[in-house]
């Protein structure tokens, strides 16, 4: 295990009744709030509602910033952060899934800026100033925003889709109810369960592969998921499958599964392109990319993936070499997620063009990798493997 500093100053209010927790946290800021959220789904299900009462009974002063759409864009963080400044904005409130927060962090780090932040953080990775204190109430368990420390927004103006990560992106307190979670439609709950199955095996599989804590817990924490997968198909209502599907997204990206690894975020540096270009769902790209990058990387990763095919999918490996007990292995996801889950099987079925590919291979940021350096060339043929169904 690789030495590391671990550090999470994330508050989680979590269950039924975890709504609740908001009145008391707000208590600590101003009074005026910036109140970020998306298209109309929270006020379908009545959630707007709540959190609007809870707000004006504490007397705030509420700025809405609605329609942030799905792979945030750069547009609108210059947006909210105009309207925080503007406002002279206390608390940013997010309320939603992954972009909604994303977006939400951008505009915390933006709004205490003079110079443009796409610039200064998602191309130089300068240091912030400050940035405007977060709460986050989740509806869509995905992509760990609500307990990490970093944003991914989309330039549509250059094709690129970054990430920045700082500790003052960290939420100040997160609020996870898994009822909440109930009226997803099923395409989102699949995305969100691919995205939390990826970022798991992003960090598991990246080396050293000395037994340690941390994988054991990546291990736990894919079982989890899976066996809550299931049973949230069946029943979208199951409240322990939704809990468990909503904590281990959160428990994926909190920094406990990163400790002591030297963290592989290949997949999903070939993925972004996709979501930047053509607005595919991070999730739905996902299921398509990662299982092709295991493909490719199955020889310098055999022992790794080896122990996911045994310890994950319970795949017997007797009689069989380290490499194919790993081939079974990623066979066994890619199942899972195309014939469980119903998740696409390949890009043209996303509706992303072959001739696409050079493109794609431009924009992706080749300085993701751990078992081997991933070149220009190693990208094209990832992502001539994601046509092949």
């Amino acid at each position: 295990m690789n030495d590391f500093v671990y550090y999470n100053p994330v508050r989680v209010h979590f269950g039924r009744n975890a709504l609740e927790a908001l009145a008391d946290e707000l208590a600590v800021y101003g009074p005026r709030v910036l109140l970020a959220y998306g298209g109309g789904s929270i006020r379908r299900t009545g959630l707007y509602d709540q959190v609007m009462a809870v707000l004006t009974e504490a007397g705030k002063q509420v700025t809405e910033f609605s329609g942030i759409l799905p792979n945030p864009r750069m547009e609108k963080v210059y947006e909210g952060a105009s309207l925080c400044r503007e406002e002279k904005i206390d608390l940013i409130l997010a309320v939603g899934g992954g972009s909604v927060i994303d977006c939400a962090k951008a505009v915390a780090i933006a709004a205490c800026e003079e110079e443009d932040f796409w610039q200064k953080f998602y191309v130089n990775w300068e240091e912030p100033k400050a940035a405007i204190p977060l709460g986050t109430i989740l509806t869509i368990p995905a992509t760990g925003s609500e307990m990490d420390k970093d944003a991914v927004i989309t330039n549509p103006v250059t094709g690129e889709k970054n990430s920045y990560a700082h500790p003052l992106l960290y939420p100040q307190f997160s609020i996870l109810d898994p009822t909440l979670t109930y009226t997803l439609p099923k395409e989102q709950m699949v995305n969100g369960i691919v995205d939390t199955m990826s970022h798991i095996l992003e960090l598991y599989v990246s080396p050293p592969d000395t037994d340690c804590l941390t994988d054991e817990l990546a291990e736990a924490a894919m079982r989890t998921e899976i066996r809550a997968a299931r049973t949230a198909l069946k029943d979208p209502q199951d409240y322990d499958a939704r809990a468990d599907l909503m904590w281990t997204s959160s428990f994926a990206l909190c920094g406990m599964l990163n400790n002591g690894k030297k963290t592989d975020w290949a997949a999903h540096c070939i993925q972004h392109p996709t979501s930047a270009l053509f607005d595919v769902a991070h999730g739905a790209g996902l299921a398509v990319v990662h299982p092709a990058y295991l493909d490719y990387i199955c020889r310098e990763a055999a022992s790794r993936l080896a122990r996911m095919a045994v310890q994950v999918w319970q795949v017997d490996p007797a009689g069989k070499t380290e490499e194919e007990t790993a081939r079974e292995g990623i066979c066994a996801l890619k199942k899972f997620f195309r014939e469980e889950l119903g998740a696409a099987a390949s890009l043209a079925e996303l509706g992303i063009p072959k001739e696409s590919i050079p493109q794609l291979v431009r924009l992706t940021d080749l300085s993701c990798w751990s078992y081997r350096e991933l070149t220009a060339g190693d990208v094209q043929k990832i992502l001539e493997a994601c046509y092949e169904e």
